[in-house]
C-alpha cells in the first residue's frame, strides 16, 4: 500500500517542487542576481549562500506546518487572528500583481529576442498561452509538466553560458565564506525574490490541492520543499557564475537589461538568443505560478469553486498585463516586487510558526523544536533587513 501511495503522490511532489521553484526564477531573479553580481562581483556569493539558509528557515517550516494542518496559509493565519487571513490574502494577491506584472514584461521581452514581435505583443500572446492552461480540464497536470520541462531547459542553457562564460571559481568559492561586502538590501531582495510572498506557499497550496496532508505524508512533503530550493538555488548559483564570468573580464552589464548582457557578453548571437529562451521560460512559468497560487488564496478547488477559480485566474491576468502596459521600467519594478514580498514574509512566517503550537490545528504532528527555531531566526532576520530597507527608503 506504502508504495501504491508513493507513486501516486510522486508526481505532484515533483510537480511541487518545480512549481515553487519556476515560480522563483522569473524575470526578477534573473535581474536582481546580474544586478547584483555586476555591483557585489564575488562576494555576492556570500549573499547567496545566506538567502539559501533563509530560503530553508522559511520552506520547511511552511511548508510541513501547513500539510500537518490540512489548511492554506490564509485559513490557517485566520484561526490564529481573526482577520489575518484576510490581511495576508491582500498582501499577497497585490505583492502577486506587482510580481506578475514584471512576469509578463520579461515574457514580452523573452518574445521579442526569438521572433522580434514588440514587447506588448509578446505579454499578450504569452497571457493567451497561460490562460488557455488554466482552462484545460486536467490544467494542474498540464501546469506540473510546463513547469518541469521549462525548469529543466533553463538549467541546461545557464549552465552553458557558465562554461563559455568562464568564472573565476576560486574567487567566487573564496567570497562565498569570506565576503569583501555585504549588502543587506539584496539578501532581502534576494529571500523576496525566491521565497517571498506568493513564492513560499506556490508548492505548499499545490500539495495541498494534491491531497498530501497530514502527518503522515511529512517526509514527502519534506522532499519536496528541499527540492524546490535546490533546483532555485542552482539556477541562482549558476547565473551568478556566468555573470561574475563576464565581469571578472572588465565587462560591465549596464542597468538597462543586465541579464541580457551576462548571455550576449558570453556567448555572442547565441548567447543571446540563449537568453531569449531562458527568459520566456522564466517568465511564462513564473505568471503560471503566480496566478495559480495567489488565486489558490481566494478560491479552493475542493470546495467545488472550479468555475469560479478560472475566472479569477483570468481577471488576475489582465490586470496584471494591465500593470505591465502602465509601468515603463521593468527592471525596477522587478526589484521592488522581490523586495516587497521580502517584507511580507516576516509577518506570514510567525503566523505560521504560531499555528504550530496549537495542537487542535496540528492534532498528532509535532513539528521539530531545530526547524521552528530556524524558523523564528528568519522571521527575526527578515524583519530587520525590512526595516533596514524601509529606512534607507525613506
Amino acid at each position: 500500500m506504502e508504495k501504491i501511495a508513493n507513486k501516486k503522490f510522486s508526481a505532484p511532489i515533483l510537480g511541487a517542487a518545480f512549481l515553487m521553484a519556476t515560480s522563483a526564477i522569473g524575470p526578477g531573479f534573473l535581474t536582481q542576481t546580474a544586478t547584483f553580481t555586476n555591483t557585489l562581483m564575488a562576494s555576492f556569493g556570500f549573499v547567496i549562500l545566506i538567502s539559501i539558509l533563509l530560503d530553508i528557515g522559511a520552506q520547511l517550516n511552511i511548508w510541513r506546518i501547513l500539510s500537518a494542518s490540512s489548511l492554506r496559509a490564509q485559513e490557517l493565519a485566520d484561526t490564529i487572528i481573526p482577520g489575518a487571513g484576510k490581511l495576508l490574502t491582500i498582501l499577497i494577491v497585490l505583492g502577486g500583481l506587482a510580481f506578475n506584472a514584471g512576469n509578463l514584461a520579461g515574457a514580452g521581452l523573452g518574445l521579442e529576442v526569438l521572433t522580434g514581435l514588440s514587447p506588448k505583443i509578446g505579454a499578450l500572446i504569452s497571457a493567451s498561452l497561460a490562460a488557455i492552461l488554466f482552462f484545460q480540464k486536467e490544467s494542474i497536470r498540464f501546469i506540473d509538466l510546463f513547469a518541469k520541462g521549462l525548469g529543466a531547459i533553463m538549467i541546461v542553457l545557464t549552465l552553458y553560458v557558465v562554461v563559455v562564460a568562464d568564472p573565476p571559481y576560486r574567487e567566487a568559492g573564496l567570497r562565498i565564506f569570506w565576503p569583501e561586502k555585504i549588502d543587506g538590501m539584496a539578501i532581502l531582495t534576494l529571500v523576496g525574490g525566491t521565497v517571498g510572498g506568493y513564492i513560499s506557499f506556490a508548492g505548499a497550496h499545490r500539495l495541498l490541492d494534491a491531497g498530501l496532508t497530514g502527518p503522515g505524508h511529512i517526509k514527502e512533503v519534506s522532499r519536496s520543499a528541499v527540492t524546490a530550493i535546490v533546483l532555485a538555488s542552482l539556477m541562482r548559483l549558476l547565473l551568478f557564475l556566468a555573470a561574475l564570468g563576464v565581469i571578472s573580464k572588465g565587462i560591465s552589464l549596464g542597468t538597462h537589461n543586465p541579464a541580457a548582457a551576462v548571455f550576449m557578453q558570453a556567448a555572442g548571437k547565441l548567447g543571446y538568443l540563449l537568453f531569449g529562451v531562458v527568459m520566456w521560460s522564466a517568465a511564462i512559468t513564473s505568471v503560471i505560478g503566480c496566478a495559480y497560487t495567489s488565486i489558490s488564496f481566494i478560491t479552493r478547488p475542493a470546495l467545488g469553486q472550479e468555475n469560479i477559480q478560472k475566472k479569477l485566474l483570468l481577471l488576475f491576468l489582465l490586470l496584471s498585463l494591465s500593470l505591465f502596459i502602465v509601468f515603463d521600467n521593468p527592471v525596477q519594478v522587478l526589484i521592488a516586487a522581490g523586495a516587497l514580498n521580502g517584507i511580507i514574509l516576516p509577518l506570514s512566517l510567525s503566523l505560521i510558526l504560531i499555528g504550530a503550537t496549537n495542537k487542535k490545528l496540528m492534532g498528532t504532528y509535532q513539528h521539530p523544536q531545530w526547524l521552528r527555531g530556524l524558523g523564528w531566526a528568519v522571521v527575526v532576520a527578515t524583519a530587520i533587513l525590512s526595516l533596514f530597507t524601509i529606512s534607507k527608503i525613506l
